[in-house]
């Protein structure tokens, strides 16, 4: 099973990740959202995870896309009208329909595991798709903000910085990103491997 997050558009850093996945002979790809936008290609990005069959969650940004008029939008700076106006072209971009789908992407995938375990793939947290899981929470704020949820493994995306934190009956797996990693050309995944008695995760980057 691959898990990726935060592709944000970028159409080579994905297309390095699923060439890693092929020669993993890794065929079950889970995605913890933010697809589309911050990159030039969002409509090759999703044409890309379609053929994949790629299972995604909504992530922020997907839901902005879907719901967000770009008219809507008022930017007083440079910085803002830069983002606008990218918000606008990837919604040009991708069309409709897309954006349709993006409107009806789950926000949460509970997947059952051989051993009787379950795993839940959300993009930020069980709470709150827009609250994050930073590896810089300590155990008992990470604890606060995975509501209770009865999965035994969390994976989550958001914050572009991959870690694994055991908490004792519960594993939160944060995928990073593959589009926009804080360090430059560097695409992260993780694959997890069922196991009859727990599942074991490997977090990899591959350069592109």
């Amino acid at each position: 099973m691959g898990f990726i997050s935060d592709i944000h558009g970028n159409l080579e850093a994905l297309e390095a990740v699923l060439t890693e996945f092929a020669q993993r002979a890794v065929v079950d790809i889970y995605v913890a959202g933010d697809l589309l936008l911050g990159g030039d290609e969002p409509l090759a990005v999703w044409q890309c995870l379609t053929r994949a069959g790629a299972r995604c969650v909504q992530g922020v940004s997907d839901a902005a896309l879907a719901s967000v008029r770009a008219l809507d939008l008022q930017p007083k700076t440079e910085e803002e009208r830069a983002r606008a106006d990218r918000f606008r072209r990837t919604q040009q971009a991708v069309g409709d329909l897309v954006l349709r789908q993006l409107s009806s992407l789950p926000r949460e995938l509970r997947i059952p595991m051989i051993d009787g375990s379950e795993l839940l793939l959300v993009h930020g947290s069980p709470g709150a798709p827009t609250e994050e899981i930073s590896h810089e929470l300590d155990d008992e704020e990470m604890r606060s903000r995975l509501a209770d949820d009865p999965a035994d493994i969390i994976v989550c995306g958001a914050t572009h910085v991959p870690f694994i934190r055991d908490l004792g009956d519960v594993q939160v797996v944060n995928v990073g990103s593959v589009g926009q990693a804080p360090e430059g050309r560097f695409a992260h995944y993780t694959i997890i491997s069922p196991r009859l008695n727990g599942a074991d995760a490997t977090q990899v980057h591959v350069e592109y």
